[in-house]
């Protein structure tokens, strides 16, 4: 299978398991995403931002509406690669953008976190602890606590966390490592899983036929929103490192900072998620800016 019949596979795999995206919409986006790997040669996955410029051109008979889809179908397959570290850029920027405004990433508010993790206490809790319980505890941690995604957490293996370091290495695209900071309190979160699995096991969460599947993963998460009282449809292994993100900043980090922490090679990634409130940024220009701090009269 060529890297682009691959990638959309997994691409279409991920809208299943966190949008429940209907046959026909996956159809739609098979279809959008194949034509423009055909046009530019089946290297799609790593086309540069001239090859992606030269796709319009190919839409000059297509209603506005179909262009408008087209784009949208690309820009969300570029994503992904990023976010899922399959490369390092997005050339979306080259695509059309006839009079659709770019959204948002989902996030979650510090209650629902709160939400969340309160009912993983209680399971915690309980006599005797569920191994699920426990697993899921160790999912959370990484997910939110250290924003990893989610190809990264599924291919963790038992040696990803060192003994006497508060990191975890994790393994990306290319066999790139990169160091992750973990919390005291996800190292025991994770270490108290690595004791209820075979010692013999390669990877941190196994699965009868390896680790655990992106899929499995996404069902896991929504799962347990819905037990906490939040709508499933709201929440993903992407959303809790959008939170990640989010919270970061507005608890006062650098913007590099989280660059490194998100393991993004460019910062204009990184600059999604900054769609703080506009409140608090007023606040922060009132309360933070030099001018301010001088006390003169004005």
């Amino acid at each position: 299978m060529s890297d682009d019949a691959n990638l959309i596979e997994r691409f279409l795999e991920m809208l299943v398991a966190e949008t429940g995206a209907s046959q026909h919409t996956l159809s739609a986006y098979r279809t959008d995403l194949e034509q423009a790997s055909v046009i530019v040669g089946g290297r799609l996955s790593n086309a540069d931002r001239e090859a992606v410029k030269t796709l319009p051109s190919h839409w000059r008979k297509l209603q506005n509406s179909t262009v408008a889809r087209k784009s949208s179908s690309l820009r969300r397959f570029f994503g992904f690669l990023v976010e899922e570290g399959f490369r390092e850029n997005d050339p979306s920027d080259a695509l059309p953008r006839p009079g659709l405004a770019r959204s948002l990433p989902k996030t979650l508010s510090h209650a629902e976190i709160a939400m969340l993790f309160q009912l993983i206490t209680e399971g915690l809790n309980n006599q005797p602890v569920k191994p699920a319980i426990v697993r899921l505890s160790a999912i959370m941690e990484l997910l939110y606590g250290s924003g990893l995604r989610a190809s990264e957490l599924v291919s963790l293996q038992r040696s990803s966390m060192a003994s006497d370091k508060p990191y975890l290495i994790v393994k990306g695209k290319g066999d790139k490592e990169r160091l992750v900071p973990i919390s005291q309190q996800a190292r025991t979160a994770v270490r108290r899983w690595i004791e209820l699995i075979d010692s013999k096991e390669k990877w941190l969460f196994p699965s009868r036929t390896g680790h655990i599947s992106r899929v499995r993963l996404f069902q896991v998460i929504k799962e347990h929103a819905a037990k906490a009282g939040i709508d499933p449809a709201n929440i993903s292994p992407h959303v809790l490192r959008h939170a990640f993100a989010t919270h970061l900043l507005e608890g006062g980090a650098d913007l590099r900072a989280l660059q490194t922490l998100l393991g993004h090679s460019d910062i204009s990634t990184t600059q999604i998620y900054t769609h703080i409130d506009s409140a608090r940024l007023v606040e922060l220009v009132n309360n933070r800016h030099p001018l301010n701090q001088l006390n003169l009269v004005r």
